[in-house]
C-alpha cells in the first residue's frame, strides 16, 4: 500500500525583507529574485513531502499580480497540491506583508519537483491526503495541469 501524507505535513513558510540587492531598475523587487525564493521554498516543501532529495522539473505557473518593493515584507508559503508516481505538484503564494501584519497576494506559482534517488533515478513519493474541501479542490486543479502538461508534451510543447 502506497505511504500518504496530509497537506500540512510539507507546508513551508519563508520571510525576506527586500534590500536594494532583490531591487530591479523600476524600484520593484526583480522577478528573477522572487523566482529563486519561488523554487527554493517548493524545493523544500518536495523534500518534505518526498523524504528524500528533488529536482525541480518544470514551472508550470507563475502569475505577477502585482509588485512589491525596498522594505516590503515578502511571505511565501508553499504546500503540496498533487502528487503522481514521483511527481509533485507544489503552490506557492507569496505575499507582501504590511507592518500591521495584512497580507496581500502579489504572486501564485505551481512548480513541479520530481523525487530522486542518489543516482538522479525518479523514486516513488507518498501519496496525498486532502483534508478540506479547498484542499480536494487544489487537487482537481493539479490534476488538470498535469492532464494539460500531458497533452503538451505529446503536441512537443
Amino acid at each position: 500500500m502506497k505511504r500518504m501524507k496530509k497537506v500540512e505535513d510539507s507546508r513551508t513558510e519563508q520571510t525576506y525583507l527586500i534590500m536594494q540587492r532583490h531591487i530591479n531598475g523600476y524600484g520593484r523587487l526583480f522577478g528573477g529574485q522572487l523566482m529563486m525564493w519561488i523554487d527554493e521554498l517548493a524545493g523544500i516543501v518536495g523534500k518534505r513531502h518526498a523524504e528524500c532529495e528533488i529536482t525541480t522539473a518544470c514551472i508550470d505557473q507563475l502569475n505577477f499580480k502585482t509588485a512589491a518593493y525596498l522594505n516590503d515584507t515578502v511571505v511565501l508559503i508553499g504546500k503540496i497540491t498533487h502528487t503522481g508516481r514521483s511527481s509533485m505538484e507544489v503552490r506557492v503564494d507569496t505575499y507582501a506583508e504590511s507592518l500591521q501584519g495584512q497580507r496581500r497576494l502579489i504572486n501564485t506559482a505551481h512548480i513541479v519537483m520530481v523525487a530522486i534517488d542518489s543516482d538522479g533515478k525518479a523514486v516513488e513519493v507518498p501519496g496525498l491526503i486532502c483534508e478540506t474541501a479547498e484542499q480536494k479542490m487544489e487537487w482537481d486543479g493539479g490534476e488538470k495541469r498535469y492532464q494539460l502538461r500531458k497533452q503538451r508534451k505529446r503536441e512537443g510543447f
